[in-house]
């Protein structure tokens, strides 16, 4: 049985979650919803291991892959809304290096948006070269686009993180995961962390590979799909050592749960306060909905809509206004925010499927929750 709370409108979420794990559908995991700032549901259930060893409990956490990334892009917009970061702007600007091969011009727009063309590296380089700030961001600023910047969208599943990052790290002196830590997770007391600290390890779930799983699009793939799968491969194992959970990796390392994701999406859902803080103003959090690019991503393969950190209704997902943005996890986790009805909502799991952007398991528990928000 889901273990935590959930107001009664929204029984039908606890239900929907304990019918996945007695289905096996999930084996472990956690969904929390707000509305206006109040936390309705906060659930739990299953286990945390695949062997069903260890129960999922109250403040167990894990790696969220790509949900990651809507953390790496609120820690953009906070620090834009300062007025120290221009996306507009090129991003030699911040970082002189990055200007050569052609990416002058790049904006940092084009890396919010997917659309910088650096889908991947054009290096070979290994899992271990992502625990290598310097090195993994040294390689993109060397290299030329794959694509001409902003003429289409193409998954930055991985360098995204490290773009991005390296804008901040440039603009404020500290790391992506430093400002996200000490301007964002703190102040709001959320369990989200890029970059974990040894002495939480003991409550990070393993997540669960997908069985006879040969990485994401395999099969018949073109050379950037297959650039941006097999370099470095996807190892789902190593989610489990210290070295991937302690580097940071902005675009697919965080660790958390869907309490830590939902609420901390209470700053887009409320206009950027939660808790009583004010942590953006409602412009700097609406920036999030400012179309970028729009067409068929050039790495997933499905119509998409991006904002700035965010995908946004129009693409494949279905979101009940405009006023939606959204992103999910290579497994499942997901994290849906709507700005005209001040809600969030995320899941995580740890029994992965077959998806880059979240799966019926999420969208179906979020249906859940709108119905009952319809119903009042």
């Amino acid at each position: 049985m889901a273990q935590g709370t959930a107001q009664p409108r929204f029984a039908a979420v606890a239900d929907l979650l304990d019918a996945n794990v007695a289905s096996g559908a999930d084996v472990g995991a956690s969904v929390c919803a707000t509305v206006e700032g109040e936390t309705v549901v906060d659930l739990w259930a299953g286990h945390a291991d695949g062997a069903k060893t260890r129960a999922w409990e109250r403040d167990t956490i894990i790696n969220v892959y790509s949900t990651t990334k809507t953390m790496t892009a609120l820690t953009a917009l906070l620090v834009a809304d300062r007025g120290e970061l221009d996306f507009d702007r090129p991003v030699a600007h911040y970082w002189p290096e990055f200007a050569t091969n052609g990416k002058a011009d790049v904006t940092v727009a084009h890396l919010m948006s997917h659309s910088a063309g650096l889908s991947g590296w054009a290096e070979p380089i290994t899992t271990e070269d992502l625990y290598d700030w310097d090195k993994a961001t040294g390689l993109l600023a060397a290299q030329a686009p794959f694509w001409q910047p902003g003429s289409a969208p193409g998954y930055h599943a991985l360098t995204q993180g490290y773009l991005v990052g390296e804008v901040v790290r440039r603009v404020t002196g500290q790391s992506l995961g430093t400002v996200f830590r000490t301007e964002i997770a703190e102040p709001l007391g959320a369990d989200f962390h890029i970059g974990l600290p040894a002495s939480e390890d003991h409550r990070v779930a393993d997540l669960i590979p997908i069985e006879g799983d040969a990485g994401i699009n395999a099969g018949e793939m073109d050379d950037l799909v297959r650039n941006m799968a097999t370099n470095p491969g996807i190892d789902v194992l190593a989610t489990r050592t210290r070295a991937w959970r302690g580097a940071e990796i902005p675009a697919a390392g965080g660790t958390g749960n869907a309490r830590s994701v939902a609420e901390i999406h209470k700053l887009l859902a409320n206009g950027g306060e939660a808790h009583g803080k004010r942590i953006l103003s409602e412009a700097g959090c609406r920036k999030a909905l400012e179309v970028q690019v729009e067409g068929t991503d050039k790495i997933l393969g499905i119509p998409v809509r991006f904002g700035l950190g965010f995908g946004l209704s129009g693409g494949m997902v279905p979101l009940p206004n405009d006023e939606c943005c959204y992103w999910g996890g290579y497994g499942g986790s997901v994290i849906l925010i709507d700005m005209k009805a001040r809600t969030s909502i995320s899941y995580v799991m740890n029994r992965m499927v077959g998806t880059t952007t979240g799966d019926v398991r999420g969208f179906g528990l979020a249906m859940a929750f709108w119905q009952g928000m319809a119903n009042g």
